[in-house]
């Protein structure tokens, strides 16, 4: 049901506590614990990415197809997902330039979204 809820909900980055009350509003009951426990697998086994975008709060999304970075709003807690070449290409740059080979990143913007200004 968790993995489910993942691949089918509009919602593309859920907390322990959003998947919880929504599988509530569902009619499942299902411990907070497991429901903690099933997300560590999932991301164990490359299911999820795990974001700590705020604080200690995790939040996490199904293993995009494609890379892309995240702007956050810090009013409301919105998430976009954007793509953009200028940045990657300089991202590689940078690396390039210090003898690093990227293996992962992730780019978090934090702001105000046009619904909050």
């Amino acid at each position: 049901k968790i993995l489910e809820l993942f691949e089918t909900s509009d919602q593309r980055h859920m907390s322990a506590d959003d998947v919880y009350g929504i599988l509530r509003e569902q009619g499942n009951e299902v411990p907070i614990a497991s429901i903690y426990r099933t997300l560590s697998q999932f991301e164990a086994a490359g299911l999820l990415v795990k974001h700590r975008f705020d604080g200690d709060i995790s939040v996490y999304e199904l293993v995009p197809d494609k890379h892309h970075d995240h702007l956050l709003c810090i009013k409301c807690g919105s998430i976009e997902e954007f793509v953009d070449p200028t940045i990657e290409t300089r991202q590689e740059a940078i690396a390039d330039k210090y003898g690093f080979e990227i293996t992962d990143h992730s780019l978090y913007i934090y702001g105000v979204c046009k619904n909050c200004q």
